[in-house]
């Protein structure tokens, strides 16, 4: 499929379909409003090639755009079997149809972007139907069964099969653009919930002995960078989600995505803490033995708040791959930000600008490992938060669905600028950003790749915009340096923040 046809699909898929009009706003203390959500996670064994069993599991976070209708981001990663490293992201659309008191009908379509852990994939574009029944819980929690079906239409991957589900309902609450640099006192948390966000910049050095699946011992150690998002569940404990990617030590490609349980305790006063994490989940590529792909973290830390909202805190660890060969000590480095106040915690907040992007990108002539180049496709999903007047904050992931270039994917992090809009709502940004990208045979050399983004924005509507833009991505060692054409569908909003 050509980067403009999926472009619209890409879009259809963005969580931020909520603010379409249409949809059920619940008014709270006159400013905010709700949408019903739902998390969910399954776990399913689908079949590859040659009958080769492969346990995947999937995690969702869909809210209602419409009744009985819902819409989001959702990804997938090999937990067992051979593949370590396999993982998509993309969006979804479903249908969700009580039955009963307690039962719910659910069935939707899943349509992603990704591969890796040398699985034929092709370009990389996983479909994903699904119907599930669920059974709902006195505490907000349901849990059932899933017949789905796993497709890549241009790869050789096409599997039925049955799984589990877990979901837990939830409330997204938000504001109208209009409402944003206003004031509300409420202990409700905004937008997914998320307390704070950290970047990350770390490296694994490999235990002694412990090789590649070429067979090779590390000479150096892995660099890696990522973020966490995490959430406070009282004023010690804390549970989040965390990703990373390699960036240097000849591991590009390699990726992870961990669940998180916390706590910290102050030492001497509220600035300066101690704490400990533990984080379980998915790991894989770049060459890693990982076998399956599970993965276990545990680290100590210390943090040091610099100011009301800014800290930095150094981590060290161990960090294991259960079946597999890889068994590394870690250190970290980290810059967090405190996005709002604890749920526990009344207090006076402002509304943040926030804004989730639908985007699909063209990169021109990427180049490859065995010399050639060749375009790709990819879609993704951008997170921006305003930090002060035209400034803000942007966190994008992106995966490979054409192309031939299944399994490259993209992490990347930075700042951008946004001109005012003129009367017709039109207006022009920048972006500079940083990360990590790897897989699909793309010459991304240690990962570590910088982009460079211009773009122009019209806005649609009160609560939609889109954007092109036209900039460069370049590998910082590999020879991946390309034109990168970029359009998304833009959807503003504001949430409860600090």
């Amino acid at each position: 499929m050509s980067f403009i046809k999926n472009l619209a699909l890409v879009s259809c898929l963005t969580p931020a379909l909520l603010f379409a009009e249409g949809g059920a706003d619940v008014p709270v203390a006159d400013i905010l409003k709700t949408r019903t959500s739902y998390f969910r996670i399954g776990i399913e064994s689908i079949d590859l090639p040659g009958k080769e069993p492969m346990s995947m599991v999937g995690g969702s976070y869909l809210l209602q755009v419409a009744p009985e209708i819902y819409a989001g981001p959702a990804a997938y990663g090999a937990l067992t079997g051979k593949r370590g490293g396999f993982f998509t992201g993309g969006g979804e659309l479903a249908w969700r149809k009580p039955l009963l008191t307690n039962l719910v009908l659910e069935t939707g379509m899943y349509v992603g972007g990704g591969g890796g852990g040398t699985a034929l994939v092709g370009g990389g574009l996983m479909l994903r139907p699904h119907v599930d029944l669920n059974w709902k819980f006195a505490n907000k929690l349901s849990a059932g069964v899933s017949a789905s079906q796993v497709r890549f239409p241009n790869g050789h991957i096409k599997s039925n099969q049955l799984g589990l589900t877990l979901a837990f309902d939830d409330e997204f609450v938000y504001a109208a653009p209009q409402a944003i640099g206003r004031l509300v006192n409420t202990n409700r948390r905004g937008g997914v919930g998320f307390d704070r966000i950290t970047l990350v910049a770390g490296s694994y050095r490999p235990d002694s002995g412990v090789r590649d699946l070429a067979g090779n011992t590390y000479a150096n150690t892995i660099g890696y960078t990522g973020f966490r998002m995490e959430q406070q569940l009282d004023r010690h404990w804390f549970w989040g989600i965390e990703s990373g990617a390699a960036t240097k030590g000849g591991a590009d490609g390699y990726a992870e995505i961990l669940g998180v349980l916390g706590a910290e305790y102050p030492v001497a006063s509220e600035r300066l803490k101690l704490g400990a994490r533990l984080a379980l989940g998915m790991g894989g590529g770049g060459k890693l033995s990982v076998g399956g792909g599970a993965l276990a973290k545990a680290g100590l830390y210390a943090k040091a708040q610099l100011s009301e909202d800014i800290y930095v805190a150094l981590e060290g660890g161990l960090v294991q791959a259960p079946n597999g060969g890889f068994k590394a000590r870690y250190g970290t480095v980290q810059l967090g930000m405190d996005l709002d106040y604890p749920s526990f915690q009344t207090a006076q907040r402002t509304i943040r600008g926030t804004e989730w992007s639908a985007s699909a990108q063209h990169y021109l002539g990427a180049a490859r490992y065995n010399g050639s180049r060749r375009s790709l496709d990819t879609m993704g999903l951008k997170i921006d938060r305003a930090i002060s007047g035209p400034a803000y904050f942007s966190a994008q992931a992106h995966s490979a669905y054409a192309g031939e270039a299944g399994g490259f994917s993209v992490g990347l992090i930075g700042l951008g600028l946004r001109s005012a809009r003129t009367s017709s709502g039109l207006s022009a940004g920048l972006e500079v950003l940083a990360g990590a990208a790897g897989g699909g045979g793309v010459s991304t050399q240690g990962g570590a790749v910088a982009q460079l983004m211009p773009y122009a924005s019209l806005d649609l509507n009160q609560a939609a915009s889109v954007k092109l833009g036209l900039g460069r991505v370049r590998s910082i060692k590999g020879a991946l340096n390309s034109t990168v054409l970029d359009m998304s569908l833009s959807f503003p909003f504001g949430v409860p923040g600090k």
